[in-house]
């Protein structure tokens, strides 16, 4: 039997108990001999991954939830095998996200981006239990908290557990937040929104879906806040963007007939 290595009671994440980097974070919460995932990576990975929650000595027929924070590829393309292995679970996501794999849209999943020659198979994953802002899933005693906490997709969950924060793509140790792209349904707005609102919870860990868990901290989330907002005013965000300020400036400089050779930037 493999020693489990909770990095918080009764929290697990697959790719710290393995010491080596399977793709996504992947997190195991229990209560007694019940317990569930939230995401799972890349389909390639999945045998191994549910092999070493085998080893730990949970019971497979135990899980009772495969939820996905949203529904980019490179956190549930995997469901589609873990939900053979794993038949007595529920695959649980947001409305937005459960619709996205109903229509098994490959742009807004990021299986496809045809200018970078990516192509990912996208399986038949089917959400069998939709979650919105307020709801509670419950393993055992635990109650986690849904949160909806859209910017990165429309579809982001986030999962409060304590002063735990299962944040998804939200916010990564070094400052960095998930990807903003208007093809994949980004919103910076959004996205400032639910970062105040994780910047201002008690929570005191965030358990991100990529790279190490790390306490929070209000000033980074500030900073974050602070270049998204100018992000917002940006060209270099195309669509993204709410507006783009230098194009009023050129206009009222061609109203007033002030020569650009005299602007001093």
């Amino acid at each position: 039997m493999l020693e489990r290595l909770e990095l918080f009671p009764q929290v697990i994440e697959i790719n710290h108990q393995a010491r080596r980097r399977f793709g996504c974070s992947v997190y195991l919460v229990f209560h007694k001999s019940d317990w569930l995932l939230i995401d799972i990576g890349y389909e390639d990975t999945v045998d191994e991954i549910i092999e070493m929650i085998r080893q730990m000595d949970f019971p497979l027929g135990n899980c009772r939830y495969l939820v996905a924070s949203h529904a980019d590829v490179d956190h549930i393309q995997g469901f589609h095998r873990a939900k053979q292995l794993l038949p007595n679970a529920q695959v649980v996501g947001h409305p937005e996200a459960a619709q996205l794999l109903k229509d098994n849209d490959r742009l807004m999943t990021y299986a496809e981006i045809p200018a970078q020659n990516i192509s990912i198979d996208l399986p038949e994953i089917v959400i069998e239990k939709k979650v919105k802002e307020g709801n509670v899933l419950e393993i055992g005693e635990l109650k986690l908290e849904v949160w909806h906490t859209p910017g990165h997709t429309h579809g982001q969950l986030a999962f409060r557990l304590g002063d735990l924060l299962f944040s998804g793509d939200n916010l990564f140790r070094d400052g960095c937040v998930g990807n903003i792209d208007a093809h994949h349904g980004s919103n910076i707005p959004d996205f400032i929104r639910s970062l105040t609102r994780i910047r201002d919870s008690d929570v005191a860990w965030l358990l991100p879906s990529h790279g190490p868990v790390f306490r929070k901290d209000k000033e980074m989330i500030q900073k974050t806040i602070d270049r998204l907002t100018g992000y917002q005013h940006m060209a270099d965000f195309g669509t993204c963007a709410v507006d783009w300020p230098l194009l009023d400036d050129w206009e009222d400089e061609l109203v007033a007939g002030i020569d650009p050779k005299s602007v001093t930037i």
